[in-house]
């Protein structure tokens, strides 16, 4: 049998037997203190560093790519993270960075984590959303992804919202029901350049068809950083149960964000139903494939912030957007959205909101210690070291 294959019988073993989580052990510190490690999936540099140590965060996925925004043949239009723009917005986040090593921690493996929270600073892992940063290098061996881990970068994505030459998006689109797209021979070539670095792959906003593939040709654990499930919404952003699976034999982890109409179709967004997605993805890949995720700035939504989570009002700003994919047919743009945020959670304390919330509802603290950041450092000591 394959060492692949083997690998991957054993991690499905593990998580049937609810052993998954202990590959890597949790940080000495956790351990004594049963303190919740807090990490997300998802975020941005703050513009008030303060946001920093009020979020209680001990690190998180930085997302620190700059767009140019591409109009699609269909009219709809893609934000596109090209090599010249991300070259320049990762080398401003690392000067950033380096000229604020009181309060932040370039992350280059998972001991920055430990580090981080004991010198009470916070760890940053650059995430690309996309991989179109890298498509010119294609033919010289993905050397672009070589130049990016030097500056800093551990976390790549594949694609955003559409494909590209590496993947299939989730909201490409025929114009009758969308296309489930695979994984490209580039694909496989630029996970192989992952795996080999040693850099985390995300397959946030890929289709379906090429995240089944990109968990079949890993070698390491695969995340999606940010997302939903498509049982509770049934929407081309949200993921089939057989991605969150797939995602979770790796040894990877789904992080479930914020964005609420992809979380309910109800009219008013609650923390209820937040933890409905949680225990979703606990259901389909165990405990230890659960997340935290934001995909929002560090305090919030800031749109719906100045106007008091106002969400009537806030989702206006999406309207535009949702009717044009509407008119090209993509699945779930036919239900009208009605809000953009859960009020208690759009907060600088989301996190230990959170973790309130989990042990109301009945989690262990084991389990809550997994969910709001174990697993994530889990992974990323598996993948980073």
């Amino acid at each position: 049998m394959p060492v692949q294959m083997q690998r991957r019988h054993l991690l499905k073993g593990l998580a049937a037997a609810g052993l998954l989580t202990h590959l890597a052990p949790l940080p000495a510190w956790a351990k004594a203190t049963q303190k919740a490690l807090y990490i997300d999936g998802l975020s941005f540099l703050p513009d008030d560093l303060a946001d920093l140590s009020a979020s209680k965060l001990d690190a998180y996925l930085c997302d620190i790519s700059a767009i140019e925004a591409i109009e699609q043949a269909d009219g709809t239009t893609n934000y596109k993270r090209t090599y010249k723009a991300c070259v320049k917005s990762i080398s401003e986040a690392l000067e950033r960075v380096n000229a604020n090593p009181d309060k932040l921690l370039l992350g280059r493996s998972a001991k920055d984590i430990e580090l981080a929270h004991e010198s009470g600073r916070t760890a940053v892992f650059f995430q690309i959303q996309g991989a179109d940063c890298v498509e010119q290098s294609i033919n010289q061996d993905l050397n672009q992804v070589d130049e990016f881990y030097e500056r800093g970068l551990r976390v790549l994505q594949l694609t955003h919202h559409y494909g590209n030459l590496f993947s299939g998006g989730a909201l490409d689109n025929d114009g009758k029901q969308g296309l489930n797209l695979p994984l490209t021979k580039a694909g496989h070539q630029l996970i192989d350049k992952l795996n080999s670095k040693k850099m985390l792959l995300d397959v946030s906003h890929s289709s379906p068809q090429s995240a089944l593939d990109s968990a079949r040709a890993s070698r390491a654990p695969i995340v999606q950083s940010h997302g939903a499930v498509r049982a509770i919404v049934n929407h081309a952003r949200c993921s089939p149960d057989e991605v969150i699976k797939a995602i979770a034999d790796t040894g990877g982890l789904f992080g479930v964000f914020m964005m609420t109409f992809w979380l309910t179709t109800e009219h008013t967004p609650t923390t209820d139903h937040y933890l409905a997605q949680l225990k979703h993805v606990a259901n389909v890949g165990g405990i230890g494939a659960v997340a935290i995720a934001n995909d929002y700035p560090l305090r919030g939504h800031e749109n719906l912030l100045a106007l008091g989570n106002d969400n009537a009002e806030g989702v206006k700003q999406y309207i535009e957007w949702w009717h044009s994919l509407r008119a090209r047919g993509v699945l779930g743009f036919d239900h009208e959205p009605e809000h953009v945020v859960i009020p208690e959670l759009n907060h600088i304390e989301r996190m230990e909101r959170i973790d309130s919330a989990l042990s109301r509802a009945g989690f262990s603290s084991g389990d809550r210690i997994k969910i709001m950041g174990g697993n994530w450092q889990r992974v990323l000591a598996e993948v980073l070291g």
